[in-house]
C-alpha cells in the first residue's frame, strides 16, 4: 500500500527559511520526512529551504520530527518557498513569490495531500508604519492562497516576531515589531483556521534579527502544538527543553544510518573505505 504524503507549505522570509547555525544543534534525519527539491520528494536534510548559501536551521525540521513522532505510520513532506528579506508586498498575489509558492504547492498536490501552511514574515515590514496596512494585505494573500489551492479550510500557522528585535545588529531597524505582532495575533484570532504561535523567549544569532538554531527547534515544536491542537500557542511550552532533547535522541533506522554515512562520504568527511566499512557494519547489526 502506497502511503500518501501529508504536505506543508512553508512561506515567509528568512526566519521561515532558517538562519540557525547548523553546527549548534544535532541534525534531524528521518526517512519519513521528505522535502520537495528539484521536482522530487527527497529525504529531508537541513537546510531545507535553500534560498541563500547562508540558509541553516529552520523551524520546519523540529515541526516535522514532532509530527512524525505523533503520526508513526505516515509520511510528511515539506514544500520550502520562503524567501529571505521579502516584504509582504513581495508576497502580493501578482508577484513572483506568491506565484512560485502556488505552483510548487499545486505540483506537490499531485503526489501529496496538502494539510497545512506555515507562515512567518514581518521583520521587513516592522518600520515606516507598515503595520497599519499589514492585516489587510495579509488577508488578501491568505484568501487567494486558499482559493488557488482549492483549500478553503486549510490551517494556517502564523508565528510571531522575536522579542530580540529592535535592539542590536540588523534587528535595530525592526522598530515596530511589537505592532506587527499585534496585527499577526489579531489576524490569527479573527480568521478561521488560523493559529498564532508566540516567539516569547526565543533568542537570536549575533546579528540580532535571525532566530538561532536552538530557538528554531523550540519554535517548530510550538508550531506543531498549534497545528496538532488547532489552538493558539501564547507562551513557551512547559517542557520545551525536554521535547527538544527527545526529538534529537530518537534511534535511527538502518536506512537513516546509511544515508548519514553517504552524506559524510559525499562531503569528504570520511574516506571511501571508511564509508564501506560503516555501511557493512550497519547492515550486519
Amino acid at each position: 500500500m502506497i502511503k500518501v504524503i501529508k504536505s506543508f507549505l512553508m512561506l515567509g522570509q528568512s526566519n521561515m527559511a532558517g538562519r540557525g547555525f547548523i553546527n549548534e544543534v544535532p541534525p534531524i534525519y528521518n526517512e519519513r520526512i521528505y522535502m520537495l527539491r528539484n521536482g522530487r520528494w527527497q529525504m529531508m536534510t537541513e537546510p531545507i529551504n535553500y534560498d541563500r548559501p547562508v540558509s541553516g536551521i529552520s523551524l520546519a525540521g523540529s515541526f516535522a520530527e514532532a509530527w512524525s513522532c505523533k503520526n508513526k505510520d505516515d509520511i510528511i513532506g515539506l514544500i520550502p518557498c520562503a524567501e529571505g528579506g521579502s516584504s509582504l508586498d513581495e508576497w502580493a498575489v501578482d508577484k513572483e513569490l506568491f506565484r512560485h509558492a502556488v505552483n510548487e504547492a499545486k505540483f506537490a498536490k499531485e503526489s501529496s495531500e496538502l494539510v497545512g501552511i506555515l507562515w512567518h514574515q514581518g521583520e521587513n515590514d516592522s518600520n515606516n508604519g507598515n503595520y497599519k496596512v499589514y492585516y489587510k494585505k495579509l488577508l488578501v494573500i491568505i484568501e487567494a492562497l486558499r482559493k488557488e489551492l482549492n483549500a478553503p479550510d486549510i490551517p494556517i500557522i502564523i508565528g510571531g516576531l522575536g522579542d530580540f528585535l529592535g535592539k542590536e545588529g540588523f534587528g535595530k531597524s525592526c522598530t515596530e515589531y511589537t505592532l506587527i505582532n499585534k496585527e499577526l495575533k489579531k489576524f490569527a484570532f479573527e480568521q478561521d483556521n488560523c493559529y498564532f504561535v508566540s516567539a516569547e523567549g526565543l533568542t537570536s544569532n549575533p546579528d540580532g534579527i535571525h532566530i538561532d538554531a536552538i530557538s528554531q527547534r523550540k519554535f517548530g515544536l510550538r508550531y506543531f502544538e498549534a497545528f496538532s491542537n488547532k489552538d493558539h500557542i501564547l507562551k513557551p511550552l512547559a517542557n520545551e527543553n525536554e521535547l527538544v532533547d527527545l526529538i534529537c535522541s530518537r534511534a535511527h533506522t538502518k536506512s537513516e544510518k546509511i544515508y548519514m554515512q553517504s552524506m559524510d562520504f559525499a562531503l569528504g568527511k570520511i574516506s571511501y573505505d571508511e564509508f564501506i566499512s560503516q555501511v557493512t557494519k550497519i547492515n550486519n547489526d
